[in-house]
C-alpha cells in the first residue's frame, strides 16, 4: 500500500532542493574559513597564534571573490522559495561587510598581540559575526533575519568584554549583553505577532497580507507588532532612546572591537531595517513614517547635543554615531513618495560612514600607542610630532562633519536630497532639522582638529611613535576611500542604483 501511495505522489516532492552554490559561495567561504580557524586553534593551540590574523584576512578577502563574480554576472538569484535573494544591493552590502571586517583585522593585529588578550578566538568570533552579516544581506524571511541577527550579535557580546581583567570592559560586555537580550526578546515578540497576522515568515507574503488587513480588525495588532520590531532593531543601530548601551560599551571594549561595533554591527542593524521596512512594512507607511521621523529627530539631536560635552574622543564618536544613525534613519520617513532615492541614500551613507569611522578609530589606536589615553586633551600638539597622522585624522573629522571634498558631504547630501525629493511636509521638516544638526556636529569635530593642530602637547613629550604596518594599511585604505568617495561620488552612485529593486518593491 505504501508503495502504491508513493507512486501516486509527484516525483518532484522527493527531489532534493536545487541549490545555487555560486549564489551562496561568499557565505560558504566564510563558514569553511571559520571552521578552519577553530580547528587550527584547537589542534595547534599557541603555535597557531601568529597565523590567525593572516588566515582571517585571507578568508575575508577570499569571500570577496565570489561577491565580485556575482556582481559581474549581474543576475538576481532567488533561493529557498524566495526566502534568500542575491541581488545588486545585497552584493554591495556584502562587500562592505567583508572589507570592513578586513580593516578591523588589520587594526587588531598588533593591538591584540601586544595586549593581554586571547588571540585565536578573537579572530574566530569576528569571522563568525561576519557570516551572520552576509546572511542578513540576502535574507527575505523573518526566521532567517532573526538567526542572522543573533549569529552576529552573540560574538559581539563576547568581544565587547575581551579585555578580561578590565572593569570597564566587563561592564561594557555585560551591559551590551543584557540590553541586547532584552531587545531581541522585544524583536522576537514583534515578529511573532507579524507572523500571526501575516500568515507567513516570507516578507513579500506578509506585505501582501498587511495590505489586505488595512484598517480592519487586525490593524491594532499590526501597529503594535511593527513598533515592537522597529524598537528591536533601533537598539542595534543605537537610536535614541535605545542608545544607552553604546557610550559605555564603546569606551570599555577594546578599540578595534569598538570600531567593529560602531561600523559593521551598526550597519548590520540598518541592513535588517532595510529588509524589514522596504520589503515588508512599506505596505503600511502610515505607521512607519511617523515612527522613523521621531527616531531620526531624537537620535540626531540628542546624540549631537551630548557629544558636545564629551572630553573622551571614543565617547564623542559614540554619541556622534548615534547622531549619524539619526541621519540614516531619516530617509525611512519618505519611502512612500521617494522610495528609490531613500533606499540609495541609506546604502551610500552606510558605505561612506564605514570608511570614515573605521579610519577615525584606526587613528585613535595609533595615537593611544603613545598617549595611553583617549582624552581629547591628550591629542594636543599632535601636529608638532606626527603631522601625517594629524592630517589623516583631520580628513576623517571633516568628512564626519560633512565638509567637502570628503565623502561625508555626499552622504549627507544624498539623504538631504531624498528628504527634499519626497515632497512632503515631514520630509522638509527632517531636512531642516538635519541641516541644523550638521552645523552643531561640525563644532565638536572641528574642536578635536583644533586641539591637534594648535594646542600644545600636555606632557611636553613630542617623540613620534612607531605605527605598525597593518595599522598604516588600515588608515591608508580608509583615507583613500573617504577622499575618493567625496571627489568622485559617481563611483557610489553607479553601484547604488537600485531603481529596479525599489520599483519591484512598489508593486
Amino acid at each position: 500500500m505504501i508503495a502504491t501511495l508513493l507512486q501516486l505522489l509527484p516525483e518532484a516532492d522527493f527531489m532534493s532542493p536545487t541549490i545555487d552554490w555560486h549564489a551562496i559561495a561568499p557565505e560558504m567561504v566564510i563558514l569553511v574559513g571559520s571552521l578552519v580557524l577553530i580547528l587550527l586553534d584547537s589542534i595547534k593551540l599557541d603555535k597557531a597564534k601568529p597565523f590567525m590574523p593572516t588566515l582571517a584576512s585571507l578568508v575575508l578577502l577570499g569571500a570577496l571573490i565570489p561577491v565580485i563574480t556575482l556582481a559581474v554576472d549581474g543576475s538576481t538569484r532567488v533561493l529557498f522559495g524566495g526566502s534568500y535573494v542575491v541581488d545588486s544591493m545585497s552584493l554591495v552590502l556584502k562587500a562592505l561587510f567583508l572589507v570592513s571586517a578586513y580593516i578591523v583585522v588589520l587594526m587588531s593585529t598588533n593591538y591584540v598581540a601586544d595586549g593581554d588578550y586571547w588571540e585565536s578566538e578573537y579572530y574566530s568570533l569576528i569571522v563568525a559575526a561576519v557570516l551572520g552579516m552576509l546572511v542578513m544581506c540576502s535574507a527575505r524571511d523573518l526566521l532567517m533575519i532573526f538567526v542572522a541577527l543573533e549569529l552576529l550579535s552573540i560574538p559581539a557580546y563576547m568581544l565587547a568584554a575581551w579585555r578580561k581583567g578590565d572593569e570597564k570592559s566587563n561592564e561594557a560586555g555585560l551591559k551590551y549583553y543584557l540590553m541586547g537580550v532584552f531587545a531581541s526578546a522585544v524583536l522576537l515578540y514583534g515578529m511573532s505577532l507579524i507572523y500571526g497576522v501575516g500568515r507567513s515568515t516570507r516578507l513579500d507574503v506578509i506585505a501582501e497580507n498587511l495590505v489586505r488587513i488595512g484598517d480592519g480588525r487586525g490593524a491594532p495588532i499590526v501597529t503594535l507588532a511593527m513598533i515592537f520590531v522597529i524598537i528591536g532593531f533601533a537598539f542595534k543601530v543605537s537610536a535614541v532612546p535605545f542608545h544607552t548601551w553604546a557610550p559605555d560599551t564603546y569606551e570599555g571594549a577594546p578599540t578595534p572591537v569598538t570600531a567593529f561595533l560602531a561600523v559593521a554591527s551598526k550597519t548590520a542593524g540598518f541592513v535588517a531595517l532595510i529588509q524589514i521596512v522596504f520589503y515588508c512594512f512599506a505596505a503600511r507607511p502610515d505607521i512607519i513614517q511617523p515612527v522613523f521621523a521621531v527616531l531620526a529627530i531624537l537620535s540626531m539631536t540628542v546624540g549631537n547635543l551630548i557629544a558636545l560635552k564629551q572630553t573622551n574622543v571614543v565617547r564623542m564618536l559614540a554619541y556622534s554615531g548615534i547622531a549619524q544613525a539619526g541621519f540614516m534613519l531619516a530617509p525611512f520617513a519618505v519611502i512612500e513618495t521617494n522610495r528609490e532615492q531613500a533606499l540609495s541614500s541609506i546604502v551610500i551613507y552606510l558605505v561612506i560612514y564605514a570608511a570614515m569611522n573605521l579610519g577615525a578609530f584606526a587613528v585613535i589606536i595609533a595615537i593611544t600607542r603613545k598617549t595611553r589615553s583617549a582624552e581629547i586633551t591628550s591629542l594636543g600638539g599632535l601636529f608638532s610630532y606626527m603631522p601625517g597622522l594629524t592630517v589623516v585624522m583631520t580628513i576623517f573629522l571633516a568628512s564626519l562633519a560633512g565638509i567637502p571634498p570628503f565623502g561625508g558631504w555626499y552622504a549627507k547630501f544624498g539623504v538631504w536630497q531624498a528628504l527634499i525629493g519626497g515632497n512632503t511636509a515631514l520630509g522638509y521638516a527632517l531636512a531642516i532639522i538635519m541641516a541644523i544638526n550638521t552645523v552643531v556636529a561640525a563644532y565638536y569635530y572641528l574642536n578635536v582638529a583644533k586641539t591637534m593642530w594648535f594646542d600644545e602637547a600636555p606632557d611636553g613629550d613630542t617623540t613620534p611613535v612607531k605605527i605598525p604596518f597593518s595599522l598604516i594599511g588600515a588608515m591608508g585604505v580608509t583615507v583613500v576611500a573617504t577622499v575618493l568617495f567625496g571627489v568622485l561620488p559617481g563611483l557610489l552612485t553607479n553601484i547604488s542604483d537600485f531603481t529596479p529593486i525599489a520599483a519591484a518593491l512598489g508593486r
